[in-house]
């Protein structure tokens, strides 16, 4: 027998039973697909990440309040509120003689409230930062008009605010906002500079921001005495491990931690916290393989109970290519030839498919304002064909072996 005859054959029959064809062909077209933007996506959005820690810089450390795991997220990540990161330990992180290769540091206080101009024509719900001057710095902001805050307007109660560019169009939509005034869930504060556009980032929008000095927003919007976290520049990026241990050093003297006792703070710099972030990315996009690998396996489930149906109503064929000659292994080749076309037919269009649907997506949060990439990993293609196939041969095995096991005898007596 040639290995012509049985693709013929499968063509014939496949073709013969063209609805059942196509249900079963599309099992295997969303089961592949699912998995390629999976992949797809999970890389786009590790790549996201991976650039936007870059943009913010390579030598910036965070310190937050609460102890962490090295490898975990801090215990600000999962909502509990520490108050030990006060403005005095943000005032001795400041002297050099303290942390001599810190060039810049701010303490943050973050929260949100209702924002509101004379002109504009509806109150905007808004997250704000109280933030230190040296932000700009840190941060690499620039400012696009008016100008930022003063080291001495941190800590003076000043009622002055700079708003994020999106921010200052949709309050001043037809005037120039530098002078006006704006109230801050229901505080006035007077806008002094504005910022130049910066874009989505993985983790906030800076043009939706609105920032304020960090004891204005403590004391009139928060109504606290800490410090949500503290975020600053390493002078070069071969000193950041040294910067953290005299971080470490310090913040565990002010707060009178033994040597061997536990810190009730955490140390983080921008590639640890890349680290972090990468690997709760990996997970992510493996459990949601995971789950996308679900829908194969039901595509492998439709293509044996296909199989099955295809071998009882061709008994009679089976039969009597048996009595013609056909051996086991041909009927078990015949079969697993179908099951495995059917597959790849599937697996193909489920890699278009997947592509198409991943490049639509990305279009969709590029148009959101995210820098997003389309990355289609080339393993997810190799893996959407392997997989493909495997679950042609594997599912379509026990069907194989059934219309093997056909005799003649029992084509003769099929009704």
């Amino acid at each position: 027998m040639k290995l012509s005859d049985p693709l013929k054959i499968a063509y014939r029959t496949l073709s013969a039973s063209k609805l059942r064809f196509f249900l079963t062909v599309l099992g295997v077209v969303i089961g592949v697909a699912a998995v390629i933007m999976v992949m797809s996506i999970g890389a786009s959005a590790q790549q996201l990440v991976l650039s936007q820690v870059e943009n913010v810089g390579s030598n910036l450390i965070g310190i937050l309040p609460g102890a962490s795991e090295e490898e975990g997220p801090p215990a600000a990540a999962f909502g509990v509120i520490t108050t030990t990161f006060t403005n005095d330990d943000l005032k001795a992180l400041r002297q050099r003689r303290n942390v001599p290769h810190l060039a810049a540091v701010s303490g943050y206080v973050t929260g949100s409230g209702t924002i509101e101009s004379e002109a504009a024509r509806y109150s905007i719900e808004t997250s704000f930062q109280g933030v230190s001057p040296e932000v700009v710095n840190i941060e690499n902001m620039s400012v696009a008009s008016g100008r930022f805050f003063f080291l001495e307007e941190e800590s003076d109660l000043s009622r002055i605010i700079v708003l994020g560019a999106e921010r200052a169009r949709e309050l001043f939509p037809d005037r120039d906002p530098i002078g006006e005034t704006v109230t801050l869930k229901k505080i006035p504060f007077k806008v002094i500079g504005v910022l130049e556009a910066r874009g989505s980032s993985a983790f906030s929008n800076p043009d939706t921001m609105v920032y304020v000095p960090l004891v204005t927003a403590q004391t009139l919007l928060l109504g606290i005495e800490y410090l949500n976290f503290a975020r600053g520049k390493v002078d070069a990026p071969d000193n950041i491990e040294r910067t953290i241990a005299d971080v470490d050093i310090l913040l565990r003297k002010r707060h009178d931690i033994e040597a061997n006792g536990e810190s009730d703070f955490s140390i983080r710099s921008t590639a640890a916290a890349l680290g972090v972030l990468t690997s709760v990315t990996d997970v992510l996009k493996y459990f949601l393989i995971a789950i996308a690998s679900l829908s194969l396996l039901v595509g492998g489930i439709g293509i044996m109970n296909s199989m099955l149906i295809s071998v009882s109503q061709r008994v009679r064929e089976i039969g009597l290519r048996k009595a013609v000659g056909a051996r086991r292994n041909h009927i078990i080749l015949q079969f697993l030839i179908e099951s495995a076309f059917v597959t790849l037919i599937g697996g193909l269009i489920g890699i278009l498919a997947g592509i198409l649907f991943t490049f639509i997506t990305s279009l969709i949060i590029v148009k959101l304002g995210y820098e997003w990439q389309f990355i289609v990993p080339p393993s997810s293609i190799v893996i959407g064909f392997v997989v493909s196939f495997l679950i042609g041969i594997i599912f379509g095995l026990y069907p194989a072996l059934k219309a093997s096991k056909v005799s003649p005898m029992q084509a003769l007596s099929y009704e």
